[in-house]
């Protein structure tokens, strides 16, 4: 802990009442202990994000959150489609179907950030998407799966 505290650094700002009265708001609705906890999680937020558009072979996780609607089997096929086109980048991903037939597609995600736009690009370009967002972190998934140099795959018992 003595550690943490002596990496600290203070940070003195002065905002407008009516902003600095919706943040205490914010801090309090969600339980924080808090300003300096808020302001550092949108900030961290803020940075992913800017990474993500200013660095674009900065390798990067996060997910992309898709809501759609139309005839769900053209509309899921198109995104599988895309989805494969990215093979690398997609780790995993979620859906459910919503009301008023609209379905929530949640994506795993991990690589540099120009692919990443790309890839958001092109899911945006299927008819029926009706929101997307990508949320970013630096921090990255562990290697899912790194062979060593002497690893051979093994011989199929017939």
């Amino acid at each position: 802990m003595a550690s943490e505290t002596a990496s600290l650094a203070r940070l003195s700002m002065s905002l407008p009442g009516e902003l600095f009265r919706q943040l205490d708001i914010m801090v309090e609705e969600r339980g924080l202990p808090s300003r300096s906890q808020l302001i550092a999680e949108l900030i961290r937020h803020a940075l992913a994000e800017h990474e993500a558009f200013t660095r674009p072979d900065e390798m990067l996780a996060g997910t992309i959150t898709l809501v759609y609607r139309g005839d769900r089997g053209r509309v899921r096929h198109q995104l599988a489609q895309t989805q494969a086109d990215y093979l690398k980048e997609v780790i995993s991903s979620q859906h459910v179907f919503l009301e008023d037939d609209q379905s929530l597609e949640v994506l795993l995600v991990q690589g540099p950030a120009l692919l990443l736009k790309e890839l958001c690009d092109a899911l945006r370009r299927v008819r029926g998407v009706q929101q997307l967002q990508l949320v970013t972190t630096t921090a990255l998934l562990p290697p899912l799966y790194e062979p060593e140099a002497g690893d051979r795959p093994k011989e199929s018992v017939a």
